[in-house]
């Protein structure tokens, strides 16, 4: 992995991946790819290369692959779970006419590629705790019928044409950096700046919805680190559970209030992000991805809370 493609590198995840691995391969072109309204400002613009990536647009795609000479393609491109159920016909066309267009680059030009899926990719007939590597996969939102169809298709490419795809299922994601945009774990983040502002918080999730969370940059050394993993070991690809903490809202909220008492919150619970909430696991089994490629979390949910009371302060105050 040396020169690497980015698309969507303004977005939560993206934002955050693109600059770490620009530092961990200075010597590389690290592209930063965005589309019109979301391009990349301060230091994400100055320190490398940025291209308009729109996923829907397949020669726009490989004209920047051949221009930098791309060996690596991280697809960030997605409407989360709450703007995607509200936008369905958008979020199949960007996560899967967009990802067909990447996996047809990557075979001609002969890329790796990473597509991330998501607790999302399970559903209400899923085990919900300890959800297993290799289980029954029916979600019942289109967010979660991309990320299933998203496995399927990287696999395909695979065993079919060889592309070395690779991918994680990501938990509910939390970051002190970039605010996330439209997801059912969203509330998880949110909270933080609140407590930090001195707001009260509108929980728009039920008390006692036990899900997946993960501390960003535990979810970016994942996604680089199985990108250089050794593909001998690989037993699966599309996709690894990776989990870090499983919480319900009191919980979080009463580890927030270890450190700031005054946090306010009241529950105003919305239908959709309940619904979709209480169709995904409780916790992950992530014993494939340890065993395979060594994962290993850093975070937990208290080194996570002091920290981004730690980075919000100095953001927001």
């Amino acid at each position: 992995m040396k020169n690497v493609l980015v698309i969507g590198s303004t977005g939560q995840i993206g934002s955050e991946l693109t600059m770490k691995i620009r530092r961990e391969i200075p010597e590389g072109n690290v592209v930063a790819g965005y589309i019109p309204g979301a391009e990349p400002k301060g230091e994400l613009l100055e320190s490398g290369p940025a291209e308009l990536a729109d996923v829907r647009n397949a020669q726009q795609l490989a004209d920047i692959v051949e221009k930098y000479g791309i060996d690596t393609i991280y697809n960030l491109a997605a409407l989360l779970s709450a703007v995607a159920e509200k936008k369905p016909l958008l979020a199949w066309d960007i996560q899967m006419n967009g990802l067909l267009n990447i996996l047809e680059v990557a075979r001609e030009k002969k890329c790796a590629v990473f597509t991330p899926s998501s607790i999302g990719s399970f559903g209400p007939e899923t085990p919900h705790v300890g959800t297993p590597q290799d289980t029954i996969q029916r979600p019942r939102s289109m967010y979660g019928v991309t990320k299933v169809a998203t496995e399927l298709l990287s696999d395909y490419y695979f065993h079919k044409y060889g592309v070395d795809t690779r991918s994680v299922r990501f938990p509910g994601l939390i970051s002190n950096v970039t605010l996330p945009g439209g997801g059912t774990t969203d509330y998880a983040v949110e909270v933080y700046y609140s407590a930090v502002k001195g707001e009260e918080f509108v929980c728009p999730i039920a008390p006692g919805t036990y899900m997946d969370m993960m501390y960003m940059p535990d979810a970016l050394g994942a996604a680089v680190h199985l990108m250089q993993a050794d593909p001998s070991r690989l037993v699966h690809r599309n996709s690894f559970n990776i989990a870090s903490m499983s919480f319900e809202p009191e919980t979080l909220f009463a580890k927030i209030r270890e450190y700031i008492p005054s946090l306010k919150v009241r529950y105003e619970v919305d239908p959709v992000r309940q619904a979709i909430a209480n169709s995904w696991p409780d916790s992950m089994d992530d014993s494939c991805a340890r065993a395979e490629w060594d994962w290993k979390p850093t975070y937990d949910i208290d080194s996570m809370t002091v920290d981004m009371i730690a980075c919000l302060r100095r953001k927001l105050l």
